[in-house]
C-alpha cells in the first residue's frame, strides 16, 4: 500500500512546487518585458559630470562663491593710446590685382578700416552703447563667466516671461545680439507679432570670449559650457527655459538639451550640426538631385544643396582653412593676432564678409558695410582686443575637434525636446528638415527665412526673433 501512496505523495508535491513557480517566472518574465519597454523608450542623455577650470588645485575647502556681481565695461586713457599707436604702426601688403577678397581680407580696404578706426571710431561711446544692458559676473566651476541679463521694463498682467538663453559663435561676441534684444523684451512697442509671448534675456560670453574668463586647463568643450550654462541658469533661479544659438552656440544649447532635456523648454537653432557621411547620406545626396521628394527634399532643400559638390565641397573647403589652424595649432597663429590689432581686425571682420554672403568676396570691400556699420564690426573687434581673448576662443576649436573630429558627438544623443529652426540662404551649408530630424527628433517649426546668412541675430535681427517668437508661441500651446 504504501508504495502505492509515496508515488502519489511525490507527484502531488512536485506539482505544488512547479505549480508557484508558474506565477514566479510569468513575474520575471513580465518584469523584464517592462524594463525593456522602458529602457527603449528611455531618453539616453550626456552625462552632467562636473569640472574646474580654475588655476592650480580645486580647493578641498570652501564653497565656492555663488555670488551674482553687477560688472561694468570701461576703458582707460592707456588703453587707447596703445592701441592708435599699434593702428599706426602696421605694415600692408598690396592686394594683388583684381583678387577682391578672393586671397582673404583686401589690404587697400583694409587700410581704409584701419583709418576709419584710428581717426573716427569713438570707443569711449561704445563703451556706453555695450554698458547699456546689465552686465553681471559669477563664478562656475573657477572661472568667473560674464553675462548680461535684460529683463522686460512692462510685463501685462497675466503674461508669463519666458526665460530665454542666447548664445554667441566664433567670431562673434555678447554684443551679437544688442539688436535682437529689446525685439524679445518688448516685442510690442517694436512692431513684433508677439501674440502672448515675451521674454527675459540671459546672454553669456563663452568661456574664453570676451569678459567671460578662460579656462587655465585642457579640456574645456561645448560639454563643459553647456555644463556652465546650466548651472548659470540654476544659479539665476530658472527651472525651465528656452534656449537659442548659431555658430558654437547651437553646438553648445544642443549640448543642454541632451544634458538637461528636462530643464529645457524648447531649443531654437540658425545652424545644425549633422554629420554627412554613409552610405544612406550618400543615396539621399546622389536620388535628390533627380527625386528630390522621394527622399523627403523640398524643392527649396534642392535650390539650396545643389550643385552638391560645389557648395557642400568646394565652398566649404575654402572657408574652413582657419578651422583646421585653430583645431590644431591654434596658439601659434593666435600670436599674431593677439599682438596686432590690424591682423586681428583682418581675421575676424573677413568672416563677417564672405560668412555674410559668399558672393561678397567679389567686391574689393568685401561688402562689408552693406549688412553693417563700422562701429558695430570694430566693437565687435574691440571686445576681443581688449580682453586678449582671441587665443582662448581658438583653442575651443582644438578641444572640440581633438576628440570629436567630424562634429558627430550630437547624433548619438537625440535631441527631444522640442525645436525650432531658421534656415537662412547664405548660410555656410544647408541642412534640409529630413536630415535634421536624424538628431532632433521633436521638430515644432522649420523656416526657410528669405535672406540672412551666418551672423543671424546681427544681421536680420527682426528675422530672427520673430521665428524665435513663434516657435515659442506654438510650444507654448502645445
Amino acid at each position: 500500500m504504501w508504495q502505492e501512496i509515496l508515488p502519489n505523495t511525490w507527484s502531488f508535491g512536485y506539482s505544488q512546487k512547479h505549480a508557484a513557480l508558474v506565477p514566479a517566472a510569468a513575474l520575471a518574465v513580465g518584469g523584464m518585458l517592462v524594463y525593456w519597454l522602458r529602457s527603449r523608450n528611455k531618453i539616453k542623455t550626456i552625462e552632467m559630470g562636473d569640472g574646474w577650470w580654475g588655476s592650480g588645485e580645486r580647493p578641498v575647502k570652501g564653497k565656492e562663491d555663488e555670488s551674482i556681481r553687477p560688472f561694468k565695461i570701461e576703458t582707460s586713457d592707456k588703453e587707447i593710446e596703445d592701441l592708435h599707436r599699434r593702428l599706426e604702426q602696421a605694415r600692408y601688403t598690396p592686394p594683388l590685382e583684381g583678387a577682391a577678397f578672393h586671397y582673404g581680407f583686401n589690404s587697400s580696404y583694409l587700410q581704409k578700416v584701419v583709418a576709419y578706426w584710428r581717426n573716427q571710431f569713438d570707443w569711449r561711446k561704445q563703451v556706453e552703447v555695450l554698458n547699456k544692458y546689465p552686465h553681471f559676473k559669477t563664478t562656475i566651476e573657477g572661472i568667473e563667466i560674464h553675462f548680461i541679463h535684460v529683463k522686460p521694463s512692462y510685463v501685462p498682467h497675466g503674461r508669463a516671461v519666458q526665460p530665454l538663453l542666447m548664445v554667441h559663435g566664433w567670431p562673434g561676441s555678447f554684443y551679437e545680439f544688442y539688436k535682437i534684444i529689446p525685439l524679445l523684451t518688448e516685442p510690442a512697442s517694436h512692431g513684433m507679432n508677439e501674440g502672448d509671448v515675451v521674454f527675459e534675456v540671459i546672454c553669456p560670453s563663452i568661456p574664453g570670449y570676451g569678459f567671460s574668463e578662460a579656462s587655465h586647463k585642457q579640456g574645456f568643450d561645448s560639454i563643459a559650457a553647456a555644463r556652465i550654462f546650466h548651472k548659470l541658469m540654476n544659479r539665476l533661479g530658472f527651472k525651465e527655459y528656452y534656449l537659442q544659438g548659431g555658430d558654437w552656440g547651437a553646438r553648445i544649447t544642443t549640448d543642454m538639451a541632451q544634458m538637461l532635456p528636462q530643464s529645457v523648454k524648447g531649443l531654437h537653432l540658425n545652424l545644425v550640426f549633422i554629420p554627412r557621411r554613409g552610405l544612406g547620406r550618400m543615396i539621399s545626396v546622389m536620388l535628390g538631385a533627380y527625386v528630390p521628394w522621394l527622399i523627403g527634399l523640398t524643392r527649396e532643400d534642392v535650390r539650396r544643396i545643389y550643385p552638391y559638390v560645389q557648395k557642400n565641397i568646394y565652398d566649404l573647403l575654402r572657408e574652413s582653412g582657419y578651422l583646421h589652424i585653430q583645431g590644431t595649432k591654434p596658439d601659434t597663429a593666435g600670436c599674431g593676432v593677439n599682438d596686432s590689432p590690424v591682423g586681428l581686425a583682418a581675421y575676424i571682420l573677413e568672416k563677417f564678409s564672405t560668412w555674410t554672403d559668399k558672393s561678397f568676396l567679389q567686391k574689393d570691400d568685401g561688402d562689408l558695410e552693406r549688412k553693417y556699420t563700422l562701429d558695430e564690426l570694430l566693437t565687435n573687434v574691440m571686445i576681443y582686443w581688449v580682453t586678449a581673448s582671441i587665443v582662448p576662443s581658438m583653442r575651443f576649436y582644438k578641444e572640440n575637434l581633438s576628440k570629436d573630429p567630424t562634429l558627430a558627438l550630437n547624433s548619438r544623443f537625440g535631441v527631444h525636446v522640442p525645436t525650432g529652426i531658421a534656415a537662412f540662404p547664405q548660410e555656410l551649408a544647408h541642412t534640409p528638415q529630413v536630415w535634421a530630424k536624424e538628431v532632433y527628433k521633436n521638430i515644432i517649426t522649420y523656416s526657410y527665412m528669405p535672406r540672412g546668412g551666418h551672423f543671424a541675430a546681427f544681421e536680420e535681427p527682426r528675422l530672427l526673433a520673430q521665428d524665435i517668437i513663434n516657435f515659442v508661441r506654438k510650444v507654448e500651446h502645445l
